[in-house]
């Protein structure tokens, strides 16, 4: 019988798993790696529409899943749910015994698996290192993980010399685009009619998506700039408003709630807990425009030649489309960036829009690499100095 590697995919977010699930994927259907699979994060939270579940209708068995309280209020619920992560992960660690842990991105609760993999001596994969989002906690987070990884998968030639700029031997640092990319094109989107059908809606002759998170390191607070793109809405009622659920993070329900507020107010506007990656990439692909502070605007809705306005500095630092109208939490500010998107001489410009984050095939890449790749010393790495 052939050994394989037991590679163990973690996953803490809709958002994450959609970036991670055609990997998953095909780690599952390799000859020479057997799959683990752990869930956590908002995944396991009623309030975050429990999707697991949508993982296990895709057809994946879930190892462990580990909740950790996520609550998405309090600073001090934050740091219990990282807690809570750090020693439930141990546990996991000690029942898989896998041979790498895949993460990917910058969430808190990764913090917790991080430590628990250093003291384990469990090496780890880490994607979408080197990016720099100045107006979250996500910036440290991310660079922190870069650190505790052993391999790295990053979405651009940029990205991958900050991660060696942080110290990372440049074999082990690896360009293969983004994963978001390789989702879009494997992905068979609804049609207008069904995914109406399927949101029980109906869209209007305009539209927009649009998804706002905490800003963890804003000194105005979230709410006072999630109040200010809703006033901004008030100006374009005629269209139809898709709200998605804010993130897992600290003041992320003070958002929902204020979102909820204006939903229910406004016959035009619908929230959703969780659409999943087909039905998001399905809105995306429906819609005018997406409005918010999301990674997702700059990673991913410029494969679509849809604009994207960005809201805030949450995404500060990270390249960006052509497509992308940067705004400040401005309501007038925001609602004349809504009028631009619709304006002629904006739109044509749209088609020649080129995606910075790759050309679809980081997968195959990654595949290629961790079949090559040997795990013997994988765990010692020295500090790599950039030649003066």
């Amino acid at each position: 019988m052939t050994f394989r590697r037991k590679l163990c995919v973690i996953t803490g977010s809709r958002s994450d798993y959609g970036l991670l699930k055609h990997l998953i994927k095909s780690i599952s259907n390799s000859d020479l790696f057997q799959l683990q699979l752990i869930a956590t994060g908002s995944h396991l939270s009623e309030k975050f529409g429990k999707t697991y579940l949508e993982i296990e209708a895709d057809g994946f068995y879930i190892d462990k899943k580990i909740d950790i309280d996520v609550k998405g209020g309090s600073p001090s619920e934050t740091i219990s749910s990282t807690a809570l992560s750090l020693t439930s992960f141990s546990d996991a660690l000690i029942d898989l015994h896998p041979d790498l842990v895949i993460m990917l991105g910058d969430r808190y609760e990764l913090l917790g698996a991080a430590i628990a993999c250093m003291v384990h001596n469990v090496p780890i994969a880490h994607f979408h290192g080197g990016e720099s989002t100045y107006g979250a906690i996500d910036e440290a987070i991310r660079h922190a993980l870069t650190k505790f990884s052993h391999i790295h998968f990053v979405a651009t030639e940029e990205y991958r010399k900050r991660v060696v700029q942080l110290g990372e031997t440049p074999a082990r640092v690896h360009n293969v685009g983004g994963l978001g990319v390789d989702a879009i094109n494997r992905m068979h989107l609804l049609s207008r009619t069904e995914l109406e059908c399927d949101l029980g809606i109906k869209l209007k002759e305009k539209n927009l998506l649009i998804t706002f998170h905490p800003v963890t390191l804003d000194q105005q607070s979230s709410s006072l700039q999630i109040q200010e793109l809703l006033d901004a809405l008030e100006d374009h009622r005629e269209k139809c408003l898709i709200f998605t659920m804010p993130n897992a993070d600290t003041g992320g329900m003070a958002i929902y709630d204020l979102i909820k507020n204006y939903v229910a107010r406004h016959d035009n506007a619908y929230l959703f807990s969780s659409l999943g990656q087909l039905r998001y990439f399905s809105c995306i692909a429906q819609v005018d425009g997406v409005i918010g502070n999301s990674s997702s605007g700059l990673l991913e809705v410029p494969t679509f030649k849809k604009p994207t306005i960005n809201i805030g500095d949450r995404q500060k630092g990270r390249l960006r489309a052509e497509s992308v109208i940067d705004c400040p939490p401005i309501r007038s500010q925001i609602s004349d960036a809504i009028f631009r998107i619709y304006e002629s001489d904006f739109r044509l410009k749209l088609n020649a829009t080129k995606n910075p984050y790759g050309d679809g095939l980081a997968v195959e890449k990654v595949l290629s690499i961790l079949a090559r790749l040997s795990f013997d010393g994988l765990l010692k790495k020295e500090f790599y100095d950039l030649p003066i």
